[in-house]
């Protein structure tokens, strides 16, 4: 039966046939989501207070942080409602709402993490030159363009999603309403949704990740001609921890937006869904944290404390 009457809301399945692990779930989220909150916030906190952070690579970090922020936000609250009681619904408007805010901050960040390899591909292979080319004014441009081609993609990707034909029961086999679980959920021919999501798939995942790999696949030739070790390891460290984050991103989103039509692939796109909703935004400031020096001494300065001493 197809319901193709005035909106209602959806049924989100998630785990819901493991209600013990669901109780695992609510307790991994919640504390994922409380340090999702405090890192991107400490991130954004220290980008902006801190005079020695206002270059380019902490501008771009600051907005992916702030997108993480956002991104986490979306979800996350009723992720922990639907885990935590018996209710598994979401309302039309709900998840009209979390569909377009995600496919905004998922092609954004697609992008920004693209402008980002650009950014280190500059400082690492042309670092005489990276003040005159990535000057204040271009990052602000990038970013904007970025978050420009999100919201064009979601305005573009959402509305034929979300007046498709859906099945009466109205269940949802995902955590959150993404546009493959409703284009499953659809009982009328889904070829221009499908098609359409394969294109972007190809736009904003595919190209991008090729050009972060170009990007990166310079700079490796670049750091080994370097002579000088000191030289090797600081590019290393310049370029680790984003490539971490690109890796941890693209390998959860490719394995949601471009699985295979099977039922363990569904399955298993679960977990990674998961993952690419909740673990990534919470890894993201560890990672540049945990790696960064100039982060860690800008955080004992916030406290008023000696960086060298609280550096070490």
């Amino acid at each position: 039966m197809v319901n193709q009457s005035s909106p209602v809301g959806f049924l989100l399945l998630g785990f819901s046939e493991h209600p013990q692990l669901e109780k695992v779930l609510f307790v991994v989220v919640l504390c994922s989501y409380i340090l999702t909150l405090l890192g991107n916030t400490l991130i954004l906190l220290l980008s902006i207070l801190d005079p020695r952070l206002h270059s380019p690579m902490y501008f771009f970090l600051s907005n992916l942080s702030f997108l993480d922020l956002c991104f986490t936000t979306t979800c996350v609250p009723q992720m922990l409602f639907n885990l935590w009681g018996p209710s598994k619904t979401i309302s039309f408007l709900g998840c009209s709402v979390q569909l377009f805010i995600f496919m905004l901050l998922g092609t954004t960040e697609c992008i920004l993490l693209t402008v980002m390899a650009f950014d280190r591909y500059v400082a690492v292979c042309q670092p005489l030159h990276y003040a005159t080319i990535i000057h204040p004014r271009l990052c602000q441009q990038l970013a904007g363009v970025a978050w420009a081609i999100g919201l064009v993609q979601s305005i573009v990707q959402i509305p034929p999603t979300l007046t498709l034909p859906f099945c009466s029961h109205r269940q949802i086999d995902d955590f959150l309403c993404e546009v493959p679980s409703l284009i499953r959920l659809s009982c009328g021919d889904t070829t221009f949704n499908e098609i359409q999501l394969s294109v972007a798939g190809v736009i904003f995942l595919l190209v991008p990740l090729s050009l972060i790999i170009v990007s990166y696949g310079v700079i490796a030739r670049a750091v080994l001609k370097t002579n000088s070790s000191k030289g090797r390891r600081k590019a290393f460290g310049t370029c680790s921890s984003h490539l971490i984050v690109v890796t941890l991103f693209y390998s959860s989103v490719i394995a949601v937006y471009l699985q295979p039509k099977n039922p363990y692939a569904q399955e298993r796109g679960k977990f990674f869904g998961l993952f690419y909703a909740v673990g990534t935004p919470t890894l993201n400031p560890l990672v540049y944290t945990l790696r960064n020096k100039e982060v860690k001494r800008a955080f004992w300065r916030l406290l008023g404390k000696d960086a060298a001493s609280g550096g070490n």
